[in-house]
Formats: structure tokens, sequence, C-alpha cells
């Protein structure tokens, strides 16, 4: 669905000189690299395919080669303004149907005069090899999350060992090279690929992070920068996911007093102190007893996980809450999970990519005592997912490489960035957008007030899709006099009766392609 942005919403805005647009011509150069072929769909009929070779070494360019998948939707207009790459985040994400959607999400004029490039990046999805490490790791019914007991403990770590024995083993070759330094390499690779002299880059969530150390490389191959829903890099990885459970407890407890408002619909009580007691005795009983034997107290937390991400599940996650709760009934719930929580062969090659490149990334500690500790800590403040997250990662503890540490992506090298970031976000607390606002100089801060998603452009905000496309159009940044340079009103949360045209939203479209965990 093609949507027109709606007018800049209250802030000043300047137009940075070095990003004007490139004046019209009839045509555009053809880029020398990939053979691109046919691949459409019926939403996206002119899509592109293409693959391209690149190092798995980067400082042994004539070595062993990998691929990556690339997708493309070509200009339309005689105005071009060169190739606009996409990334979902992840790491892990598949940016291939990606290209696909931003294209259709932007202003048909904006769009128009861009190349719009997906790619899925190393180790992921089409691209060769795909990493899959350990087939069905998150099989129903796993152990408890919450360790309660030394045999849970046991069996959680045993798992999580396990895991990351079976990467070493079977990637023992990639797993040096498999880290966001080598992928915004790659991401280079791509630019010359497609023969321009400089990309404009649009990432959400850990993409921005891979956006910002790629610009950290070569800031003077950036065009323009956009960057949704910002990761904090002075956290990566082990401390942003701490952060990530005290945010996502208050993002349950937002749902909890959602689910409360709407008593008259989903009759689980309007304190939201008591519907959540209610949800934790509903993830005790399932503990104890899982839902047609596949959905125990950890699949819960799986299912309920992504309406941390986006409110607009929130009503789907309710029915099936009520009908376990009111009416005993587990088919909705095991139905929930299916559509939300369980892993498929993608989302196992997700977790694998991710597993790979943040224990890679960045130093996590070694002594199992460290973790106990500080998750127990958290834990005690913010029971939603604490322990899941930890078991998520847990294989960094075991992990076959060292690590290479963080980049600093300071950079005064840059022509304006664009970020968006909303107050309440889970996954990628408000701080991440503030602190990188602080470290790319000249860069502007949209910030969402009061919204709680996870990817906030091209979800039907008018206001911050408006700065979205100005920038675009020809590098319009707002300037404002606080730490945010224009401030955007949440959308309301969803009404009940929406439930079951939700998942056909503008919003859900782009949360099912930015996944969860990413």
């Amino acid at each position: 669905m093609k949507k027109r942005a709606a007018a800049l919403c209250g802030a000043a805005v300047v137009v940075a000189g070095t990003l004007a647009a490139v004046p019209a011509r009839a045509s555009a150069p053809e880029p020398t690299g990939p053979a691109w072929k046919k691949c459409a769909t019926a939403n996206h009929p002119t899509l592109q395919c293409a693959s391209l070779e690149v190092p798995l070494d980067h400082a042994d360019p004539g070595g062993r080669k990998i691929t990556l998948a690339l997708s493309r939707v070509p200009h339309t207009a005689k105005t071009y303004q060169g190739p606009l790459l996409v990334n979902p985040g992840g790491p892990g994400g598949s940016g291939l149907a990606l290209a696909g959607f931003v294209a259709s999400a932007l202003p048909k004029a904006v769009a128009a005069q861009y190349d719009v490039i997906g790619f899925d990046p190393r180790g992921v999805g089409a691209g060769k090899p795909a990493l899959n490490c350990a087939p069905g790791h998150f099989d129903p019914v796993r152990a408890d999350s919450v360790p309660a007991t030394e045999a849970v403990e046991r069996a959680d770590l045993a798992r999580a060992k396990s895991f990351a024995d079976a990467c070493g083993k079977k990637y023992a070759r990639e797993l040096p090279h498999m880290n966001t330094l080598s992928a915004a390499q790659d991401i280079d690779l791509i630019r010359q690929a497609l023969g321009a002299p400089r990309l404009s880059y649009f990432g959400y969530s850990y993409g921005t992070y891979l956006g910002a150390v790629y610009a950290k490389l070569h800031p003077d191959r950036v065009r323009r920068m956009v960057l949704d829903s910002v990761v904090d890099p002075t956290g990566v990885w082990y401390e942003a996911n701490l952060a990530q459970d005290h945010a996502f407890d208050d993002r349950h407890r937002a749902f909890m007093a959602w689910v409360a408002r709407h008593d008259a619909t989903y009759r689980l009580g309007t304190d939201p102190q008591k519907v959540e007691a209610r949800w934790y005795a509903m993830r005790a009983a399932l503990a104890e007893r899982p839902a047609q034997g596949t959905v125990g107290a950890s699949e819960l937390e799986d299912t309920f996980l992504p309406g941390g991400y986006y409110n607009g599940y929130w009503p789907h996650l309710a029915e099936a809450f009520a009908a376990y709760v009111n009416e005993r009934r587990s088919a909705p719930l095991v139905e929930a999970y299916e559509d939300f929580g369980a892993a498929d062969a993608a989302s196992e090659n997700g977790y694998s990519v991710y597993t790979a490149v943040q224990c890679r990334d960045a130093g996590w500690p070694r002594d199992w005592a460290q973790w106990r500790k500080d998750n127990w800590a958290v834990h005690a403040q913010a029971p939603f997912m604490t322990w899941n997250n930890a078991w998520y990662n847990a294989p960094c503890a075991f992990w076959p490489t060292d690590s290479l540490g963080p980049v600093d992506v300071a950079n005064d090298k840059l022509p304006p960035v664009l970020l968006f970031q909303a107050t309440h976000d889970a996954a990628t607390p408000y701080q991440g957008g503030a602190t990188v606002h602080g470290l790319l100089r000249g860069s502007s801060l949209v910030v969402e007030k009061d919204g709680g998603n996870h990817g906030i452009t091209l979800s039907g905000n008018g206001c911050l899709d408006g700065h979205l496309a100005a920038y675009l159009t020809d590098g319009t940044v707002p300037r404002g006099p606080g730490e945010a340079d224009a401030v955007c009103a949440a959308l309301p949360d969803p009404e009940p009766l929406v439930a079951k045209s939700a998942g056909r939203s503008q919003g859900s479209t782009l949360h099912r392609l930015l996944g969860f965990r990413g």
C-alpha cells in the first residue's frame, strides 16, 4: 500500500546542502556488477534478484568466497538518487523482502528516484552458506526459562553449550568472520558492484548499528542515512540485553494495562496488576502442564514477546490469554504460539547468525556465575523475559571464537543522518537514539512521544513518515532546540475489534519483515 506522507509536524527544517538531489537526466548508469533477474511477486511486480560473491575474510580478498543474496526495485523517475540499501536488523534478518516493502510504502514519487536494494547479510537466508547450527534447538517443550532449581539450570546450560559447540563444529571456518565489521565491509562491496560512488542507507534495529559501523569505515561513501529504533553502541551486547529486560517488562505491563482497559471484551479484570497476576498464573499452569503438549512456560514467553515489539499484536495475544484463563481453551494459545513464537528454518538460520555475530562482536562474561548474578538481580525487578533472554544469549558464554570488541561509531565526517526513536521502545530503549544522536555530529533526532513500538517509520504515522520522505527527497532534516529535533505523537493503541484486520495493516507487514529479537 502506497502512502502519501503527511506534512512535517511542528519543527524547523534545514536542507543539507551536501545532499541535494542529483540533477534530472534521461537515464542513470546501469550497475556493472550483479546480473539482475526478475523475481516479481504479486505485491512487487518489478522486483529483481541477484547474487554477489564477497571474500569470507576481507583481509584475504583472493581467498575463499561466500555469496550474498540481493534484491532490487529499480528507480523509474528521471531524477535518480542512486541506491538506497535497506536492512531489517537482527543480526540475522533477511532484507530481500524489505526492499519491496520500502519501495511500496514510501510515497511513489520518492521511491521512484531510488534503486531500493535489499540484501541478505553474510550467513543469512538465500546467501551461501546459510548458517543453521542446530536444527530443532527451539523445539517445544523446553525447560522452564526461570532456573528455579539446579536441575533446570543445568538443563538450560547444557542446551546453550550444545548450541555453541554445534556452531563451532559445523562452521569453524566461518565463525571468525561472522561479525558486524565484516558485514559492513560487505556493504561497501555491494556499493562497488552497483557502480555507485556513494550510497544511501536505511536500517532498522541492529541495522542501525550496522549502518553506523559502515559510516565509521567509509564516511565519504554515505550519501544519506536513516536509522530507525537505534541500538545503543555503548552497551554492545551484554549490557544492552540487560537493559532490554527492564524495557520489555515495562512494555508487557503496558499490555496488561491495555487488557484491563478492555475488560468488557476480555473479562480479565480492570486492575492491571490483577491482570498481570493472572498472566503469571497462566505461566505457572503451563509450566506444570503445557498446552496440547506444545506451549510450556518458555514457549508462552516466546509467544508474548512479539507484543513488546508491536502493539498491533495485542488483540491477538489478548484473545488467546482470555480464552485460556476464562474458558480453559488452549487452542487459541497454541495457534498464537505457532503464529508468533514457533521457530521455523528461517528463524533457526536467523538465530544462528544472531549468535555468531553478537558473540564475536563484543565481550561476554565467560564465568556463568556472572550471568547468574546479573540476571537474578534483573529478574527480581523485571521477570517477564529476563531469563528467557539470558538463555537466548547464553551460547556466548561458551562461544568457540574470541571477541573483537565493539566499534566506536562516533563520527564528525558524515552528512546529516536522520534518526527515529520511540520513547518507550523495548528492544532498543530510548537512550540508544539519544546516545547516537550525540555521537553522530550533525544528526537529527525525530522522537515518537509515548510510542512503544520498535520500528516506527512506514507504519502509518504520517508525522514520522513526512520527515522520512522529506529527507529522502532532498536531504531536509528538522532542527530543534532540545535533545529531539522534532517530536511526533504516537498512534493510538489498537482496539479489540480490529484484531481480525490487524495482520493486514502496513505496520503489521513491516513488523513481520523486521522479526523479533533484533
